[in-house]
Formats: structure tokens, sequence, C-alpha cells
């Protein structure tokens, strides 16, 4: 994984690239790593720093991050470069606090932030670590909550170098997705993803793909998809919710955050 340096080179008191590990984190939020291996690569490369992503216009992260999914992770990616360039002068906060201040990022991710860029022995779950629990401590068990869990992970952690202890604990965790299964399936935290084609969310995607190469009117994307405005109104009223397009003299833009 292009982020994450080798094991066996990382010293204890090293500091991760924060930038890298944040675009890291972000990306992989309910998507694969072999999806977000070449996406990760090609935005680091137009954007490396907090100040390039800053700097750079919505539409054209949104151009980089189509096919991803989940775009509203990449305005609040955009917004928090912003902040951190302007509030923390480029260098990604030290505290669970202000890390969760952040848009987009909660608990696990500021967790993992203080674990891999900083090693600091923080707590923190996600699906190949609960996995890990789940099978070993839990095999039989349905419906275990992950309070049930944070206590196990307290007192395995190794607080000497837990960014090592984190990233082997969650290499193992997709080894056992591999060979035994998913023991995620006995989490009262599982939830099945949705089928993608056909859905809402695809048609979401498909239009502000549209606005993000150039501003449309309501009537020219129900042109362009060959859809009806019933079919077309409720995905717009949720991006512009969602803050990623706004309406201007009757065209629909990719929102502007500076």
């Amino acid at each position: 994984m292009p982020w994450r340096p080798p094991l066996l080179k990382i010293r204890r008191d090293d500091t991760l690239n924060s930038y890298r590990v944040l675009i890291s984190e972000i990306m992989l939020q309910q998507t694969q790593v072999d999806r977000v291996i070449p996406k990760y690569k090609a935005f680091i490369k137009a954007f490396p720093t907090y100040k390039r992503l800053s700097d750079a216009s919505f539409r054209d992260v949104l151009t980089l991050w189509h096919g991803l999914g989940y775009n509203r992770r990449a305005l609040n990616l955009k917004r928090t470069a912003e902040i951190i360039t302007k509030k923390y002068n480029g260098k990604l906060p030290q505290t669970r606090e202000e890390l969760e201040a952040l848009p987009g990022i909660g608990p696990y991710t500021a967790g993992a932030l203080l674990a891999f860029v900083y090693n600091k022995p923080v707590i923190f779950i996600e699906t190949n670590i609960r996995t890990v629990f789940l099978h070993h401590f839990f095999p039989t068990k349905k419906n275990v909550h992950d309070k049930d869990i944070f206590p196990l992970i307290e007192k395995t952690l190794n607080t000497k170098n837990p960014r090592r202890w984190y990233y082997t604990l969650m290499d193992y965790g997709a080894e056992l997705k591999r060979t035994v299964g998913n023991p995620n399936t006995r989490s009262t935290h599982y939830t099945k993803q949705s089928r993608f084609k056909g859905s809402t969310r695809e048609l979401r995607a498909k239009i502000l793909r549209l606005i993000t190469e150039s501003p449309r009117t309501q009537n020219e994307l129900i042109k362009t998809l060959k859809l009806s405005e019933q079919k077309i109104s409720g995905p717009l009223k949720t991006l512009q919710k969602d803050g990623l397009i706004e309406k201007k003299k009757r065209r629909f833009h990719v929102v502007e955050t500076r």
C-alpha cells in the first residue's frame, strides 16, 4: 500500500507523513483497497500537500475523486485541508478533540491518525480489527457490541509501538476474512452495503459527474440522462443538501469552498 512504509523500516519515534495518511484513511472509508490505490496515487500527484489541496478548486478535486463514491468525503477532505492549512499551519493536530472537530473525521479516523502518524497508544476499532477479536474471543457469539471488544483492544495494545501493532492487526484481520470468512456478520454494527448498480446512489453519482464537467440546468440533465423530472429532482435536492452542488441562474454548479 503506497501510503504505508515497510513495517520494519519504521522506527518507533518516527512521525509519518500526516497528509498521506489522512488521504488514505478518508479514501478507505467504505471503499476497498484495490479501488483506492490508483486513486490515491493520482490524488497525491495532483495535490501533494495540504496547501495544494486547500488551494485547488473543488471541481478539480471531484474530477479526481469520481469512481470512489461517497463524494461528500471529497468535500470534507478539501475543507479539512483548508482548516489545517490556515488554523494549524499545515500540521495535523495531535488530540482527538481537535481531530474530531475536522469535517468528516470521526472516532475511528481520529484514532487511526494518532496511531499511524504519531504512534500514540490510542484505542480505536475498524472492520479488520473487529474481525480479529470476534474470531478469537467471540467465535460463536452473535450480536457482539464494540463495547465488549474495546477492553480487549486496550488490554492487548502494544503501547510502546502501537503503530506497528495496529498495522499488523489490520493485515491479520484482512487475511482472516480471506481464509475463514467474515466474522463481522456477528457484530451488532454490521450492515451489508446496498447494491450500487441501479441505485439512487448511482444516479446521484452520474448527475454529479455531469455537473462537474460543466454547469447544467435540470432540463439538460433530464435530456442527457433520459429520465423524468420526478426521477431527477430527488437526487438533485440531496446533492444540494449535502453541500456538493448549488443553483445559480437556473444552472447547477459544483460548490466552491473558499
